[in-house]
């Protein structure tokens, strides 16, 4: 994009002027962040203006990417180094004595996604516009992201994360694009002027859907596509009349409760009012969605819906927005007057789902009382598709009433998304081999029987302008010195570094970067934890979600292993570690916050005694997020990747780690396997049972975890500590956690994710890690051939395949 220097400052100083009254002299630092993010945008509007006419122009095929989540991150830096301005911008910035990475610090991580699905979906648009794809997003707008986590008392803590307390200079909002989404209200039976049955709702609750466009702008070209948000409002939410009888809550209550669909991300859904509320969300924005295309392929097309595919393919991150289906099928029969057959063949042509997880939890399903009462037309529809399946599934099936109940869209009480999905979508993909493997052979393998043809694998990726040019600058630059220019579009250029494997001026100088990052992030955790952490130690990290099945607990585990070596053992001499953890527990995973304490408790013990002498560390990072992320990841040497076999979907924060040289210590689960066959198993630690021994063990329910306990006495000792006062003097704080491993809780049976049977098996492989660090050259070379052999992990590779397989798109080059 063409950058003018003293047009920039121009706009800075109109900015300035215009939107806070002040001149550089007198502006803060978030004027300054405003003031160049909105300038900034100036100069990738047009691209972005003709972005949009070139493809209504052209009448291509576009991806619409539906997710409950985008972890974006922030935008001003990835935005100027995408379009090319950054060094720019810069040289604007030292004229006028103002440091960019100052002002970056002011720009809040967007609160519109929290895990591994939201940074996947973000990853996914950015390298949809640098190659050129017609390929945007829809979602929610949310007003408060699922919350700013503090640690209290080494407990979490849930305070408001209030990122749009100042305007996003980055959104665009489009009242005149806003949509009316209905809920509730009373089924209603007529005909048509010509004589067909025709379904309407009356007294239906009404809620206006305002999109908020963000741009995504692409590297290396002129593409910007579109990230599409709705706010929620009520159309008439303020009643005057109970305002001046001075029922002042009642005057606004329905305002209050249209806004509360887009007020937080992922609500706590543990009750029923949590339910109807995730519910709203889901159909709120997809209903939006699909009116907005609807609409503008009306505009351009007409109604001969039949070309509806030709033009559109959406994709459904997950289970959260399959309601869209039902909702298609709702808007073309109930307004458009089309049949149920040529519905039904226009929804088959144009979704395409996505599967994270095989967790029971995360495959959703509602109550048939909630779904029915929120979209009783849509409820409707679902009950007409299932009842067409079923006569499928009885012909599929004929003699097993197993399947035909167990594999119906509506039984038990529940509407079943996940299968809503794969009977009515044209592509069902996997996110990783083994996890694909599992659906098919396992999880669903029903379904791959009676549709095959559905079922694809298409492994994650992450996109390396994010996370290897713009948070670790410095490698980046290692990268361009030896290879050139052209990996940040194509990351299997990085295989040219495995000629430096054995050359020590690269090995000494990799060494050099690494120890430059771990300094940046002692610095940043020193200013914003008061941590003091020491760079010549191992970085050894885990961060993601706080989940069991990610078995953060395995890894706390093993630092109470350590620490009672060290202070039983006088002359045990092991490298210095620092154990650093970031991790967000859901509001309502009552024994997940429990592992959060379980860490900070052995935190402060271990850290505050002096026995220990600096060769332990541990760091728990509060309110783990996107620009945090981009500080942890370049400095860790060790990135935690021990999720049990099988449970992990794919994982995308092992991909960004292995691209900034830290080694994996994990188990043969989800894209681990596909790492360690790129990089080589001796380039890696892995530890474990597999994935196919976990399902042995299931099948012949032969698991007794007291037989680990008997033979490993000091395993059995940190597990009796959970409960002994070592950790906590009441010794009740833990017990749930000694309880889920030993006894079993909650009708569970003890230690459903193999912490215990895995755990001999990690100390073997830290012992590893340790052996291995000794070796400062072998360590980077092995550091070295992880990055390079990260290729086959950009999102870029991700897309190309989606494009390949299921999306048929084309690129549109944008003059």
């Amino acid at each position: 994009m063409k950058f003018d220097a003293e047009e920039f400052k121009a706009n800075l100083t109109a900015r300035l002027r215009r939107q806070y009254g002040k001149d550089f002299s007198q502006a803060t630092k978030h004027d300054l962040f405003d003031a160049v993010s909105a300038s900034a945008l100036e100069i990738i509007m047009p691209n972005w203006m003709e972005t949009r006419r070139e493809y209504e122009a052209k009448e291509t095929r576009q991806l619409y990417y539906l997710s409950a989540e985008f972890l974006m991150g922030r935008a001003l830096s990835n935005n100027l180094i995408n379009s090319g301005i950054m060094e720019g911008v810069k040289g604007v910035l030292k004229e006028l004595n103002v440091n960019i990475d100052m002002i970056e610090d002011e720009e809040p991580d967007a609160g519109l996604g929290n895990g591994g699905l939201g940074r996947l979906a973000a990853c996914f648009l950015d390298s949809l516009a640098t190659l050129e794809y017609p390929g945007h997003g829809y979602g929610i707008r949310y007003e408060y992201g699922m919350f700013e986590q503090h640690i209290i008392d080494g407990q979490q803590v849930e305070f408001p994360d209030n990122w749009l307390k100042h305007r996003d200079p980055w959104e665009v909002k489009r009242s005149d694009l806003s949509v009316t989404v209905r809920f509730g209200g009373d089924i209603k039976y007529g005909k048509t002027p010509d004589g067909q049955d025709r379904f309407y709702i009356e007294n239906a609750e009404e809620i206006i859907a305002t999109p908020y466009d963000m741009p995504v702008v692409g590297f290396g070209c002129n593409t910007v596509n579109t990230l599409r948000l709705w706010q929620a409002s009520s159309p008439n939410g303020f009643d005057l009349q109970l305002f001046n009888d001075s029922q002042y809550q009642r005057a606004v209550e329905r305002q209050n409760n249209a806004e509360n669909i887009s007020r937080v991300l992922y609500p706590n859904d543990n009750g029923p009012m949590g339910k109807e509320l995730r519910l709203r969300q889901q159909y709120f924005f997809t209903s939006a969605s699909l009116q907005d295309l609807i609409r503008q392929f009306v505009i351009q097309h007409g109604t001969d819906f039949s070309q509806f595919p030709k033009y559109h393919v959406i994709q459904l991150n997950d289970t959260h927005p399959v309601v869209a289906i039902p909702e298609l099928m709702r808007i073309l029969i109930d307004e458009y007057n089309v049949g149920w057959d040529n519905a039904w063949s226009v929804v088959q042509k144009t979704f395409a789902y996505t599967n994270h997880t095989i967790l029971a939890e995360a495959l959703e399903k509602w109550p048939i009382e909630i779904f029915q009462r929120l979209l009783p037309r849509v409820y409707q529809i679902v009950e007409e598709i299932n009842r067409r399946f079923v006569i499928e599934l009885r012909q599929k099936f004929p003699e097993d009433y197993y399947n035909q109940n167990h594999m119906a869209i509506i039984h038990d009480g529940k509407v079943y998304m996940a299968w809503l999905a794969i009977h009515s979508c044209f592509s069902v993909n996997g996110v990783a081999e083994l996890h694909t493997k599992i659906l098919k052979e396992q999880e669903l393998k029903n379904w791959a029987v009676i549709y095959p043809e559905k079922f694809n694998n298409k492994t994650n990726g992450v996109t390396q302008r994010r996370w290897l040019l713009c948070s670790n600058p410095e490698l980046a630059e290692f990268i361009t010195k030896r290879i050139g220019h052209g990996w940040e579009k194509d990351l299997s250029l990085l295989k040219g570094l495995e000629k430096f494997a054995d050359d020590d001026a690269t090995l000494e100088e990799l060494i050099s970067i690494k120890h430059h990052n771990k300094e940046r992030l002692a610095e940043y955790l020193k200013h914003a934890q008061n941590e003091f952490l020491d760079p010549d130690s191992i970085f050894d990290t885990q961060v993601k979600r706080l989940h069991e099945y990610k078995r953060q607990l395995l890894n706390v585990l093993h630092i109470m292993y350590l620490y009672n070596k060290i202070v039983e053992d006088p002359t045990y001499n092991p490298p210095a570690r620092t154990f650093i953890f970031g991790a967000k527990a859901a509001s309502g995973y009552r024994r997940a916050k429990a592992i959060i304490k379980l860490i900070n408790s052995v935190a402060d013990r271990v850290n505050n005694d002096r026995r220990v002498g600096g060769k332990l560390r541990v760091v728990f990072v509060e309110n783990y997020r996107v620009s945090v992320a981009e500080k942890i990841i370049p400095a860790s040497d060790v990135s935690e990747q021990i999720s049990t076999a099988g449970y992990e979907a794919s994982g995308t924060s092992n991909m960004k780690f292995m691209m900034n040289g830290a080694l994996t210590l994990g188990t043969l689960d989800g894209a681990n396997i596909e790492i360690v066959e790129e990089a080589g198993q001796e380039n890696a630690f892995i530890f474990g049972l597999t994935s196919d021994e976990i399902i042995k063990i299931n099948e012949e329910h032969s698991y007794n975890p007291q037989k680990y306990l008997d033979r490993s006495p000091a395993l059995a000792k940190v597990v009796r500590q959970l409960v002994d006062g070592t950790y906590d003097s009441t010794g009740h704080l833990f017990e749930e956690i000694h309880n889920s491993l030993v006894y079993g809780v909650e009708g569970q049976r003890a230690d459903i994710y193999y912490i215990l049977a895995d755990f001999d098996a990690y100390v073997k492989a830290q012992e590893k890690v340790a052996a291995a660090y000794a070796d400062k050259k072998g360590w980077a070379r092995k550091a070295l051939l992880n990055i390079a052999n990260s290729g086959k992990f950009s999102s870029d590779r991700t897309i190309e395949d989606y494009v390949r397989d299921i999306w048929k798109l084309q690129k549109v080059n944008i003059k």
